[in-house]
């Protein structure tokens, strides 16, 4: 008889199907033989002082998304697999660690460091990783073992579906070398395309793509550290020295970054990620220095150094063509380039939001003709010929309220005269002068032919008796319309 754990084991459990399921075991569970998909009363009957904790889902998310940011620094191609496992390219990056053996030795000892039994394999396929990860002892395979290293493995190994599985079973198809000898037509007639198709992503006959998590950056310079650092000033002096290092590759591109993205990866594993963005293409490393030192004085009390960061990383996440100019007798470019850098440090320290301005759209209704876009990103659209972006229309309010607010109006001349007086926000206003009407038709394929939306507007600048002067209008029509509402719409300074 086997002998019992000391310690209660622990698993984990979820409900599958109206029924708690067993979703994860620690190793004494499994040594006990408790297996994934058990009932809990099930378990509790053969062990009944188990230990039993519901699972989080979202909790085990974050933990895996936590772990693919501490990835990164073997790749940036790093892809969620589910909801225990990770997929990395690592094309072009092993030769960095050594080699393929190096990179795995490096990688699963320091994750059982942190506390994690991890399994890794390093193939020509993700497919056939995946199943020597999991089936397997891992390792580095050669491609020309996969055929070898592959027929013995379970056929579950391919990722099926359950009742696939079972149904292969039930024919004595029980490993993939079964699958590798038998007739491929019958296969597909009788299981599916699927079974082929796994099966070919495991030889690595069929291609099956990577999708990484994140943004990979177009440009991406690092610095591997002997000792961490934790304060400030160091990580901007290490942050300046990367931009240095960056800027050849920006030049010989003809570009310059306008999102930056500096990474620091902390002892302990955690990673965090801080952006700046530019209102012009940027590739001068003191400039873009001076952006992260206006971050990091926002987030710094944020930033828990901890250890220290033993890596920094400085990614360029969007680039645009970079136009060099020299500057005329009107210092018309030093002045935008002052501006472009008063925004940027602005923007970089209390957000992009923080400064807005106004971008014309093409379309005559006044609420639609112009929306608000961050400054550091209208910095950059693109100029007219004066080399400014055109103007807004002279007779339009310098205010605008976000939304025509319904006022009363009094002794209006009929048919198309503006108000005597009108009463708004709890005060009454009499007209003095007025200047109208200008007639707006509504954008029928925005707000259909019918409704009060789709009604014609008539507005009007008026002036009341203690000189204050406002936008309004009426909708709808006198000849037409049995009701007409009046609205003010702006204040003209």
């Amino acid at each position: 008889m086997r002998d019992r754990p000391r310690k209660p084991p622990i698993v984990c459990s979820g409900r599958h199907a109206n029924t708690m399921r067993l979703t994860a075991l620690d190793e004494a569970a499994e040594a006990i033989n408790l297996k994934k998909s058990m009932g809990v009363a099930e378990a509790r009957a053969i062990f009944p002082t188990l230990e039993v904790i519901e699972e989080d889902p979202a909790a085990d998310l974050r933990f895996l998304e936590a772990i693919a940011d501490w990835c990164d620094r073997y790749t940036p191609l790093v892809a969620l697999d589910g909801n225990d496992g990770l997929f990395l390219d690592i094309t072009g990056c092993a030769h960095l660690f050594g080699g393929e053996e190096a990179l795995l030795e490096d990688i699963l000892p320091r994750l059982m460091q942190m506390g994690l039994d991890a399994r890794g394999a390093i193939t020509s396929s993700p497919g056939l990783s995946w199943a020597v990860s999991r089936f397997a002892h891992g390792g580095v395979i050669d491609e020309g073992e996969a055929e070898r290293v592959a027929a013995p493995l379970p056929v579950a190994s391919l990722r099926l579906a359950d009742d696939t599985v079972a149904s292969l079973r039930k024919m004595g198809l029980k490993y993939v070398g079964d699958l590798m000898e038998a007739p491929r037509a019958p296969l597909a007639r009788r299981f599916g395309a699927s079974v082929l198709l796994r099966l070919g992503q495991m030889l690595g006959t069929d291609e099956e793509p990577i999708s990484p998590r994140l943004p990979v950056a177009s440009l991406s310079a690092e610095r591997r550290l002997m000792e961490p650092v934790g304060a400030e000033e160091d990580i901007l002096a290490i942050t300046d020295q990367i931009a240095v290092s960056l800027k050849p590759s920006l030049e010989a591109r003809g570009a310059g970054g306008r999102v930056f993205e500096l990474v620091l990866f902390r002892v302990d594993g955690r990673v965090f990620r801080i952006s700046a963005g530019t209102a012009q293409p940027l590739r001068d490393p003191r400039r873009i220095a001076t952006l992260f030192a206006e971050r990091l004085q926002a987030v710094y009390d944020d930033l828990d150094a901890g250890y220290g960061f033993e890596i920094l990383r400085l990614n360029v996440l969007r680039h645009e063509t970079f136009v060099n100019s020299q500057g005329d007798f009107e210092s018309r470019q030093q002045k935008d380039a002052s501006l472009a850098a008063f925004v940027e440090r602005v923007s970089a320290r209390l957000g992009e939001d923080c400064l807005q301005t106004f971008q014309l759209r093409e379309s005559h209704v006044p609420e639609r003709a112009s929306v608000p876009v961050p400054a550091i990103d209208h910095l950059s659209a693109p100029k007219t010929r004066e080399g400014h972006p055109p103007p807004a229309r002279s007779e339009r309010p310098i205010r605008l309220l976000q939304k025509a607010e319904p006022m009363d109006a009094f002794a209006v001349e009929i048919p198309d005269g503006a108000p005597a007086s009108f009463h708004w926000r709890r005060m009454q206003h009499r007209v003095l002068k007025s200047e109208g009407p200008e007639r707006l038709a509504m954008e029928w394929w925005i707000d259909g032919v019918e409704g009060m939306d789709a009604r014609d507007r008539d507005y009007f600048r008026i002036e009341d008796d203690k000189g204050r002067r406002f936008w309004i209008f009426r909708q709808g029509h006198y000849e037409r319309d049995t009701a007409q509402r009046w609205f003010m719409h702006g204040i003209i300074g």
